[in-house]
């Protein structure tokens, strides 16, 4: 390109090279935060400005929902504290009415409303939007022209173009974007799915859900609430980077979200600790929650919440597209794992039917007959030593039919048909545990197990078992376990607890194996107040594992 013979070449003419080579920059990567640094960064060295911002317009198009800047420090802008909102002063103007905006003293300016606290003083100002697909993404900002001129035509012109090409390359990284954003989404939700249909424990399965929903939505939790029995939504899962006490509880449901979630509704917060809905202390530190329901064929399961923390910005559009999309899925997985163990409850019940049943008609019958059998030997015996040994005998048949008896009447019960309390539900389990194991755990109750054990603390220690006499069966190869629960213990600091303590012969837990059963106890003991513990069991050479798992009250 040339000029006529006499006329001095334009500002834009000669920045014609930095120009290009600054749109070749600035469409080189596809990352959308990255690409509007350098769109700053170009900008600046273009013009000659101090400082340089964009604000992304947020999808209400009356706010910005992020903003990227240049020129401020660290530590400067983390004096200033949180970033414009653009609801208010000149950023609000310029999202209203989207125009070139060129300044001379911008605090003159009647649409200034100042600037906050520790912030670097500013005088001109050259600001105008970016634009993508002809739709209004954000605005460019430029303040403080070095050198203390203005900002003039060409400042304009070559800003003009530079944003052009910031939209196309804004654009692209948008498109890049949402594909790696559905691209994770759908990643999670195949590892939910998977972890929902294996074989694993249900409670690892759920924190799965909640796991994969806080990484995928970037939050600072992740939740997963089932309906309870009682009504409402109890606190099933929790992901978070400290240890939570809400497992377990239960929000009822007179709560508005609640019933909102369990009409199938999704509840989005832009700020928990303004929003009159949040009643609950621990949500009401977050910032933006995200809410859906775990429903499929219109069957609702439960809720899936996302929290951010305070001053993070607001769910988009997309997200919150995306976690209804992941909640929908996630909740079929559900109730096809819920089928599948269905299917599974059922084959127990149906091996529980036949062993009561052959114990019934042929064990007992023998027994029966063979006791008969030595009671009329017993009457023809003349030596008083053999006379009294068979009767011993007759006795020791006795007490095996009576305990066969209980056993075939522990197989025959029903879920149903089980008394609500702990002792009860503690037997029932190990009664269910004895049909894989092939042989029954040995147990000991101390102290006022049915009334001194809470109803939330009694439901955990239940779990607790279940899981200890699943990893026995599953890992250990026992012969022996012994089951011991105790009202009456004393937890480490002083408070009155409940101990449980599993102890079995096995192999023992190897180096480098599997422990999420493990973490599964100790988190629901934390989440109580309390904890757990392993270590050597009582076999031989010191094999086997002894779980103690304790709780307050």
């Amino acid at each position: 390109m040339s000029t006529p013979q006499g006329t001095p070449p334009n500002a834009l003419t000669v920045r014609l090279p930095q120009l290009l080579e600054a749109m070749r920059s600035v469409g080189s990567g596809l990352e959308l935060r990255s690409t509007l640094e350098r769109i700053c960064e170009t900008a600046a060295e273009l013009t000659g400005a101090r400082y340089a911002a964009i604000g992304v317009v947020d999808e209400d198009g009356d706010g910005l929902a992020d903003f990227v800047f240049r020129g401020t420090g660290e530590e400067t802008a983390r004096r200033i504290g949180r970033l414009p909102d653009g609801h208010r002063g000149l950023l609000g103007a310029l999202i209203h009415d989207p125009e070139p905006v060129r300044l001379t003293d911008l605090t003159a300016d009647p649409r200034s409303c100042g600037l906050p606290d520790h912030h670097p003083p500013m005088r001109t100002f050259l600001g105008l939007p970016i634009r993508v697909q002809g739709e209004v993404f954000g605005n460019l900002y430029l303040t403080d022209k070095r050198g203390g001129g203005s900002f003039g035509d060409d400042d304009l012109d070559t800003v003009r173009v530079l944003a052009t090409e910031a939209g196309i390359a804004v654009g692209n990284a948008r498109l890049y974007e949402a594909a790696q954003q559905r691209e994770r989404w759908i990643d999670g939700s195949v590892a939910v799915t998977t972890a929902l249909l294996s074989d694993g424990d249900a409670d690892d399965a759920l924190q799965v859900v909640a796991e994969q929903a806080r990484r995928l939505s970037r939050s600072t939790a992740g939740i997963v609430l089932l309906t309870a029995e009682e009504g409402g939504l109890e606190i099933a899962a929790v992901a978070a980077d400290t240890p939570s006490d809400a497992l377990g509880r239960v929000v009822p449901p007179d709560n508005e979200i609640v019933a909102e979630l369990l009409d199938g509704q999704a509840v989005f917060v832009e700020d928990a600790g303004t929003d009159p809905r949040m009643a609950d202390s621990l949500a009401r530190g977050y910032g933006p929650i995200m809410m859906v329901p775990l429903q499929s064929y219109g069957r609702v399961l439960g809720g899936l919440v996302t929290p951010r923390a305070r001053g993070e910005r607001p769910f988009t559009r997309t997200e919150r597209a995306l976690a209804v999309q992941f909640a929908s899925q996630a909740a079929l997985a559900l109730m096809m794992a819920e089928t599948q163990r269905d299917r599974e409850r059922l084959a127990v019940y149906q091996d529980r039917d036949r062993i009561a049943r052959d114990l019934h008609d042929l064990v007992i019958q023998r027994l029966f007959t063979t006791g008969m059998t030595l009671e009329s030997a017993q009457r023809r015996s003349v030596v008083p030593e053999v006379r009294d040994g068979v009767g011993t005998a007759v006795g020791e048949l006795d007490t095996t039919i009576q305990e066969i008896r209980t056993a075939i009447f522990a197989l025959q019960q029903g879920p149903a048909e089980a008394p609500a309390g702990l002792r009860t539900r503690v037997l029932r389990e190990i009664n269910m545990a004895a049909v894989p194991l092939g042989f029954r755990p040995s147990h000991r109750f101390v102290g006022p197990v049915d009334t001194a054990v809470g109803e939330l603390t009694g439901k955990n220690l239940v779990a607790a078992l279940r899981e200890a006499l699943s990893n026995a069966f599953r890992h250990a190869g026992a012969s022996r376990i012994a089951v011991v629960v105790d009202a009456t213990a004393t937890l480490p600091d002083g408070r009155p607890g409940v101990r449980l303590t599993v102890v079995d012969d096995g192999v023992g837990i190897p180096e480098g194996g599997r422990r999420s059963g493990l973490n599964n106890l100790r988190r629901r003991a934390e989440a109580l107040g309390g904890g757990s513990r392993h270590g050597p069991g009582t076999g031989e050479g010191g094999g086997g594992t002894t779980i103690v798992w304790q709780a307050p009250h």
